[in-house]
């Protein structure tokens, strides 16, 4: 594959970048006047001065935990707890509900969630039928990949979930090119295809998501004739990140500003370091502004071999969101950061949670830049009075800790 889904993705990163940062204060602005949680949590915030990734960096990170609970205490007057800028009628056609429950609205505009972009770099086009196995029931998963698929110009044939026999009659029956939906479930047809004598092989391409999607099995649905790929979208912010044929990560869609921060923090980290995915989307109907996806990612150097010019993750990485009870106290990565913020000689920290179960061990790991008389013991003072539990401390060179996103590990054994 040689073209490109638009002019977009190869333009130059330094006027995507200004593009993006223009375009910061108007979306504030707009958020502030028509979106009443967006206008509760940047209140006194002056947009004028948002418009550059530093100034960013200062505003609120909104987790899905605070989505959820904004929702829960506005329903059933605003479902969407305060955050959606778009009114029901003629513009909000309908409204999923992910688990939680969290709402999400769908707006009639042609390809809303962006996935259309990740839907050409894996290959389908003008004409392809699709095999759509996403859940069309409550979630937004199927419509997601449809309304991607139905910007290409491709014909959707809406499979869902289950039924495989069936599935697996009209797959012979119409000869899809491509599919859509869980690596899993494309397993399941294979396998259950190849046992039954059931013809497949129409299938030549597909973008999976939802779940891990390891080399292994990408080797595997290529033995088979299948080219697959993968891309990272949720139901409230759409596409963040799709996969291309160079295969070295996911490169960002054009429609979202990407941060990377330390968990239980909004402070970015620099690249290359794991960290939470922290997302804002430049859609006016439903403007999530630093909104923390709970998923751990970094950084890759340099460009796409495909000639794509923007930052490339490497997928994702783990949960974020490390929340551990120790001693009957539930401790989270925003203590650990707020000990560490207290020191300027500590880099980095990790909290580490050993012994058996009913007898906790918790030893705070610390890089430091320098180790003054008494260092030790005020760390140690600063663990009690944050967490309300004693923890060792353990002090260490700088780089002694892995890059893996861990703000708190833990080693119990729970045999």
């Amino acid at each position: 594959m040689t073209d490109y889904f638009d002019t977009l993705e190869c333009r130059d990163p330094a006027l995507r970048e200004a593009a993006q940062m223009a375009a910061l204060p108007g979306l504030i602005a707009h958020a502030q006047q028509h979106s009443p949680a967006a206008k509760q949590i940047l209140v006194r915030i002056d947009p004028a001065r948002i418009n550059s990734r530093t100034a960013l960096a200062t505003l609120p990170v909104t987790r899905k935990h605070e989505l959820l609970e904004r929702q829960s205490t506005t329903r059933p007057l605003d479902p969407f707890g305060g955050f959606a800028a778009v009114l029901r009628g003629r513009r909000m056609s309908r409204i999923f509900a992910s688990p939680g429950p969290i709402y999400e609205p769908d707006v009639t505009r042609p390809d809303y969630w962006r996935v259309g972009r990740a839907l050409f770099a894996a290959g389908f086009r003008e004409g392809d039928l699709a095999h759509n196995a996403f859940s069309y029931h409550m979630t937004p998963g199927a419509y997601m990949m449809e309304s991607g698929a139905l910007a290409i110009g491709c014909t959707v044939f809406p499979a869902g979930t289950g039924q495989t026999e069936q599935q697996l009659a009209a797959i012979a029956d119409l000869r899809p090119e491509a599919y859509v939906g869980t690596p899993s479930f494309l397993r399941i047809l294979i396998e259950k295809g190849l046992a039954s004598g059931s013809d497949i092989s129409s299938f030549k391409r597909a973008l999976v998501s939802g779940e891990a999607f390891p080399p292994s099995l990408r080797d595997w649905l290529a033995g088979n004739g299948i080219a697959g790929y993968q891309c990272y979208a949720t139901a409230d912010l759409g596409l963040i990140a799709y996969e291309t044929e160079a295969r070295q990560g996911l490169v960002l869609d054009e429609g979202v500003i990407v941060e990377i921060v330390r968990p239980g923090t909004g402070d970015p980290v620099p690249d290359g370091d794991v960290g939470e995915l922290v997302v804002t989307t430049l859609n006016p109907d439903y403007p999530l502004i630093r909104f923390g996806t709970g998923d751990l990612s970094a950084v890759l150097p340099g460009l796409c071999p495909t000639g794509r010019s923007n930052t490339r993750i490497k997928g994702w990485m783990g949960r974020a969101d490390q929340t551990t009870k120790i001693r009957g106290m539930f401790v989270h990565p925003g203590q650990v950061a707020e000990i560490v913020k207290r020191f300027s000689e500590v880099l980095k920290a990790r909290l580490v949670v050993s012994g058996e179960m009913a007898n906790d061990l918790m030893t705070l790991k610390v890089e430091v830049s320098a180790s003054p008389d008494g260092l030790t013991a005020r760390i140690g003072e600063a663990i009690r009075d944050v967490t309300k539990l004693r923890g060792d401390v353990n002090l260490l060179s700088p780089g002694s800790l892995p890059n893996d996103g861990l703000v708190i590990q833990d080693a119990r054994s729970y045999e």
